[in-house]
């Protein structure tokens, strides 16, 4: 199968600390001035504050780069964490096996010994380091490629979920091909040429019948397997 298409569109953002709006390329400089507005003051009281090495990682569509997000996750954090936190806000569909692939070595998430390449139980601090590179998939069958960049390290407080969304694309806004409205859903077979995207109104009399539809999602995966957000 071909590699899927899709419109180029200019790609804005949501800051999930202070709520601003920013374009893709300014978003990192704008994280790294708000992130030291939300540093806490010195707590009173002698509480120890107990602190980690923290990444914020750059995650996108490896040929769908308006679909992105920042991350921040402690060195402690496991890849398996990370991949359960992307499957959650991008990929899961039915369960299929993923794996990232950093410099050149394979970290996969089915049983040991079954999958190919080593298990996704390492903590990030072992395996990452700023500046680096490096990628994820999801599917083996229909599959999502997924870019990570990792950015300058800094020190937090520990507290929440091991894995926390900074930043996240708008949805792209995509138009029916038909008749210029925004459109609702996608064929999974037409996508890959780069059509397919149709309005509830369009949708009915497409081509390929409304059992290849697919409800438009904020996601890489759109239109990909039984995908639906």
């Amino acid at each position: 199968m071909g590699e899927r298409q899709m419109r180029k569109r200019i790609s804005m953002g949501k800051c999930g600390l202070c709520g601003g709006t920013f374009s893709k390329a300014a978003m990192t400089k704008h994280l790294d001035l708000c992130r030291q507005k939300q540093v806490p003051q010195t707590p009173s009281g002698g509480r120890v504050v107990r602190k980690t090495k923290v990444f914020r990682i750059v995650v996108e569509g490896r040929h769908l780069p308006e679909y992105w997000m920042d991350v921040e996750a402690p060195a402690n954090a496991t890849l398996e964490d990370l991949d359960d936190f992307l499957r959650g806000a991008w990929l899961e569909c039915c369960g299929h096996m993923s794996a990232f692939t950093i410099e050149g070595k394979t970290y996969t998430s089915g049983p040991r010994g079954w999958s190919e390449g080593e298990g996704m139980d390492v903590a990030l601090g072992k395996v990452l380091r700023p500046g680096m590179k490096f990628y994820h998939e999801y599917d083996f069958g229909t599959t999502t490629e997924l870019t990570l960049r990792v950015m300058p390290e800094r020190e937090s407080e520990i507290k929440g979920k091991p894995i926390q969304l900074l930043a996240r694309n708008d949805p792209p806004s995509i138009t029916c091909e038909s008749c210029g409205k925004i459109a609702t859903q996608v064929c999974s077979e037409c996508i890959w040429s780069g059509e397919g995207w149709l309005c509830d109104e369009c949708a009915g009399g497409h081509k390929c019948g409304e059992e290849m539809l697919l409800p438009v999602v904020n996601s890489p995966r759109v239109g990909m397997c039984g995908y639906t957000g």
